[in-house]
């Protein structure tokens, strides 16, 4: 009963907005009062797990994605993009989801993404007489691929939480995140197609020209990418060193070449990516404590067990599963879906043959569509802010992404695994 009453009052909680943390908080408070159990032997714990040299990578990622949203760091590679597909119709579109996928790949985060690329393509998609909750709810739906391109804060997470090999963790959402960038792009064309009346940009003349202008603007950008991966992927730098290289290269790039960034707005950058840092790591240190009592509880075999009182077909299972995880994702953010999803669900899906591997992608997709996913959907909200377009414009279109777009995704990744373990296998063994 402890347990259940611990579940009704962190959703509860959840629900009415309290944020993650104070939630987590007042679990560790009922745990201590009403279920006779020692929390303060937990602290130690949670301290001790957090001095990991792993987990100085999120506040690094978090700063350098501070740094590319104020810096206009994104700005060059929309024009690039839009500069090949802008003349064709829903080439704007497109050009907004390459550009999140690029974007996130940069930075991790779905919230840098969401605010850099809705703030510069939102007014583009209007001048161009898009529809406004369609293209409100692609920006929406796109910025999660911060979630699923490498590197991703979200994955080091679960590969320290898991005991699983970063890198490979990294790679198993290389081919999910281009099959969704494919379906998103897809089915907002099927979606434009009753739009009659929107224009195109003209494709310059001097095109070779123009390529070669908008390319070099675009090259510190681009190189960004490259460095952080290739500096991984080849063994020259481990993903928190990458973070470090991140930040260090993103201050020049934004503050001397693209100039969105002076040293007085550099200071108040670092100063609100502080202010975030000290949230997650406050949340990360609750859950932390939270996820150890319910292994010291031996939850986790509990759930195990119940689930396969259910049924012990592996499909249900993995439908099970994923269902499990969609709630997780619709009541709290990304970092705190990880820390509570991975001791809970990987014994199950490991139960079935799934590799942690293939689940680092699963619970990746799971947890990207959750948080676009009513009635709570954090980034559907923040959107809304940052493109000025009321959620019941977007609800719709947002719904008709996660149905034929998202799901979709799921689907293929949680049940042809060679789809998350094809691109490690090929790279790391």
């Amino acid at each position: 009963m402890i347990i259940v009453g611990s579940i009704v009052i962190l959703c509860g909680l959840l629900l009415l907005g309290v944020s993650v943390h104070l939630a987590f908080g007042a679990i560790l408070i009922f745990l201590a009062y009403m279920g006779g159990h020692d929390v303060a032997g937990y602290l130690p714990t949670g301290h001790w797990k957090m001095n990991s040299l792993v987990l100085l990578a999120i506040p690094l990622f978090i700063i350098a994605g501070g740094i590319m949203e104020k810096g206009r760091i994104a700005a060059p590679l929309v024009s690039l993009a839009e500069l090949f597909i802008g003349h064709i119709k829903g080439g704007l579109s497109a050009a907004t989801v390459l550009a999140s996928g690029v974007f996130g790949s940069i930075s991790g985060s779905a919230n840098a993404t969401l605010t850099c690329i809705g703030g510069i393509m939102m007014p583009h998609l209007r001048k161009a007489n898009y529809p406004e909750g369609q293209s409100a709810a692609l920006i929406v739906s796109a910025a999660p691929l911060g979630l699923l391109i490498p590197p991703s804060a979200s994955h080091i997470l679960y590969a320290w939480v898991a005991q699983q090999s970063v890198l490979r963790a990294f790679l198993s959402t290389v081919i999910p995140g281009i099959i969704l960038i494919s379906l998103l792009i897809i089915v907002n064309q099927f979606m434009l197609r009753k739009h009659k009346d929107i224009k195109l940009e003209s494709r310059p003349e001097n095109f070779n020209v123009e390529f070669k202008r908008r390319g070099l603007k675009a090259f510190p950008a681009l190189m960004m990418p490259l460095i952080i991966l290739g500096g991984i992927y080849g063994g020259v730098m481990t993903p928190t060193e990458a973070a470090g290289v991140a930040v260090i290269y993103a201050i020049p790039v934004a503050i001397y070449i693209y100039r969105g960034l002076t040293w007085k707005t550099f200071r108040e950058t670092v100063l609100n990516s502080g202010i975030t840092i000290g949230v997650v790591m406050a949340m990360i240190f609750m859950v932390l404590i939270v996820s150890r009592f319910l292994i010291f509880e031996d939850i986790p075999a509990i759930a195990e067990e119940f689930v396969y009182s259910i049924s012990e077909n592996p499909i249900v299972i993995l439908l099970m599963v994923n269902l499990v995880m969609i709630i997780i994702g619709m009541l709290m953010d990304d970092i705190s879906g990880i820390l509570l999803s991975t001791p809970l669900l990987l014994p199950i899906v490991q139960g079935v043959g799934m590799d942690p591997i293939h689940f680092a992608a699963v619970l990746g997709v799971n947890l990207g569509m959750a948080n676009i996913t009513p009635p709570t959907a954090p980034l559907l909200y923040l959107g809304s802010k940052v493109t000025a377009t009321s959620v019941d414009k977007m609800l719709k279109p947002t719904l008709m992404f996660i149905f034929f777009a998202w799901l979709p995704t799921l689907v293929l990744t949680t049940f042809i695994p060679q789809l998350a373990l094809f691109v490690p296998n090929l790279l790391l063994n």
